[in-house]
């Protein structure tokens, strides 16, 4: 079975790094622009993981993760943040708001694809 991902970045540089990252590790990926995006492309992306970014316009990565454990279809489905942020503060919010883990930019191909698997086992 192909996991499908969400991922969420505003950078339209690293949408096109994970587009090709993923695509090439085997991975069903829809992307978004922002967190509004995101959200709007939730249900038709039915994903297995999301990933997300925190600095974001519209709506940044924290709403996100809270806006997709509103939902009773998504309440399980993991959540990874990847940023530049790497204060043990940010962290800790995230987690607390329902993020399953955490990656810090730039990230290692082989290591990304390595977490998406494990959090969706």
């Amino acid at each position: 079975m192909t996991l499908k991902v969400l991922a969420i970045d505003d950078s339209r540089t690293m949408r096109d790094l994970l587009q090709v990252s993923l695509s090439e590790s085997g991975f069903d990926i829809t992307l978004a622009e922002d967190g509004i995006d995101g959200l709007d492309k939730l249900d038709a992306a039915n994903p297995d993981v999301v990933i997300t970014d925190i600095n974001m316009p519209r709506l940044d990565g924290f709403g996100v993760i809270e806006a997709v454990r509103a939902k009773d279809a998504y309440r399980a489905t993991p959540i990874l943040v990847l940023t530049t942020e790497s204060s043990p503060a940010m962290k800790a919010r995230a987690r607390d708001a329902g993020a399953t883990g955490w990656i810090v930019k730039p990230f290692d191909d082989v290591a990304l694809a390595s977490a998406i698997r494990r959090v969706s086992a």
